[in-house]
């Protein structure tokens, strides 16, 4: 009883001297120290280096879709918009919800491998994987019948048979998409970016092949587009698990599967859910918009153009996406190390960052308007009709800027239950209200439409901004390491 006493003394005043050591740190500096040039620099450098492959990667996993919707929309305008409002729906039921919850494992790898903690890191993602795996049980199902789910929600009959024929042969890629997903945050979390770039690269290279021999070559159609979406996915989880399994880099956190990946499923839900509803509910926004639009009238043409924008907006959000990741993992690190300071830091940096990229990257969308839509549809009636929305995109570009880096920094501390708060606030008890006025009632179409999600994005980026500013730096170092840390079981009989 003594010795076990003794032990977990020991540990507690270990603990204890590594949470003073970062105390002492963070008081060695001045005041200002966390904003001076040189750890700004610093800073700055280990994020780029995240960042960039990360927004690669992220570009590339939007071009999958994109690639297929462009290369469809040249079967006519029924196809374009049948795989759009399939991809939309298959996205919103499936591949956020996956990628919100693996979301989770920013804040629980991240912080764990920043405490040293290297074997939960391959525990909570094991966790990840039973996990997204059961969750595709019912997702399939409703894709199955997705033909009929958008026949009852007032779609028209002939838009709704080609969505649900899509929609099917997506399926297998949905459980590929289960298993990338935590590996991706896996290595992200160890900012083993390369790997995930080149992975990216290749699948993208290899969809672009299959997918023109699919639809063009072999005359399958946009079911062609769709199964090629599902093997890319396969395909990068081939060179991500192989990866994994001979590299060194991951000697450390990987760990033979155990049941341990089953006990105590709800520490994993815990953060799971919120991260994925946060997630969720503004990339559901998005896709509302789309499929609202299909009861504008001339829904193909209404439908064909926002989807051209927001596919557009997605492809652009990756760069602040992966400002948000490399942010998350930066965080999460230095959290679950004990430094607040550097936390606090990181978060200056990425904002620093995001404001440089909204400059740039805007300024190159409005120089392109008028290519824009030709890249997705050869009709000259959709192509006009995209110059007239661009403007309104490239705003909520600079919205998205601001709320993506946000809302890394939330995953990073681990507060996605307050970031689901706010995004349920400004889209859906502001934004979508405002949209629903403007294209029906005013009749402004799809302009109304994304107008009213331009005001949701601005109240999400502005209430981020406000608890982030309000954020408590120590108090988060001091949840990360109780949420990674066991505390040992002391004995006091």
């Amino acid at each position: 009883m003594e010795e076990h006493v003794s032990m977990g003394e020991s540990l507690l005043a270990k603990e204890a001297s590594v949470a003073e050591v970062s105390r002492v740190g963070e008081r060695g500096a001045t005041a200002d120290d966390w904003l001076c040039w040189g750890l700004v620099v610093e800073e700055a450098r280990r994020q780029v280096v995240i960042a960039l492959p990360l927004a690669l990667v992220t570009m590339v996993q939007f071009l999958l879709q994109a690639v297929s919707l462009m290369m469809v929309g040249h079967l006519g305008s029924l196809y374009l918009s049948s795989t759009s409002i399939s991809s939309s729906l298959c996205n919103v039921t499936g591949y956020i919800v996956l990628l919100g919850m693996a979301s989770a494992l920013e804040t629980l790898c991240g912080q764990a491998y920043g405490a040293e903690q290297y074997q939960k890191v391959g525990v909570y993602t094991q966790k990840a994987i039973v996990t997204l795996l059961l969750v595709c049980i019912p997702i399939t199902l409703l894709w199955f019948y997705m033909e009929k789910l958008l026949i009852l929600i007032g779609q028209d009959h002939v838009i709704a048979h080609e969505a649900g024929k899509y929609a099917v042969f997506l399926i297998p890629g949905l459980f590929g998409a289960a298993l990338v997903q935590p590996l991706v945050k896996f290595l992200q979390s160890q900012s083993l970016v390369l790997p995930l770039l080149f992975g990216a690269v290749v699948t993208l290279c290899f969809h672009v092949l299959v997918c023109w021999l699919l639809v063009f070559k072999f005359r399958i159609g946009h079911v062609g587009a769709a199964i090629s979406v599902s093997l890319s996915y396969w395909m990068n989880l081939v060179i991500l698990a192989l990866y994994i399994k001979v590299s060194s880099a991951c000697k450390k956190t990987i760990s033979p599967f155990t049941t341990e990946a089953f006990a105590r499923i709800q520490d994993f839900l815990g953060l799971a859910l919120p991260s994925a509803v946060m997630i969720c509910l503004e990339y559901w926004t998005f896709e509302l918009m789309i499929l609202l639009s299909g009861l504008l009238p001339d829904p193909k043409v209404q439908a064909s153009v926002l989807s051209i924008c927001v596919y557009t907006l997605n492809v652009v959000y990756s760069i602040p996406y992966g400002l948000g990741a490399a942010a998350s993992t930066r965080i999460s690190n230095e959290l679950g190390a004990g430094w607040s300071r550097r936390a606090r830091s990181a978060v200056f940096v990425v904002i620093l960052l995001a404001v440089i990229d909204m400059l740039i990257v805007n300024t190159t969308l409005y120089a392109i308007r008028y290519l824009l839509g030709y890249a997705y549809s050869s009709e000259k009636e959709v192509s006009l009709y995209v110059v007239r929305v661009v403007p309104l995109v490239s705003l909520s570009s600079c919205m998205d800027a601001i709320q993506a880096v946000l809302s890394g920094v939330a995953r990073g501390c681990g507060w996605q239950h307050l970031g689901a708060y706010v995004n349920l606030g400004a889209f859906y008890l502001f934004g979508l209200p405002i949209s629903a006025i403007l294209g029906f009632y005013f009749h402004f179409g799809a302009i109304g439409l994304w107008f009213g999600v331009l005001c949701g994005s601005t109240a999400q980026a502005i209430l981020l901004s406000i608890i982030t500013a309000l954020t408590d730096w120590q108090k988060q170092v001091d949840k990360a390491r109780d949420r990674v840390i066991d505390k040992p079981t002391v004995n006091n009989c």
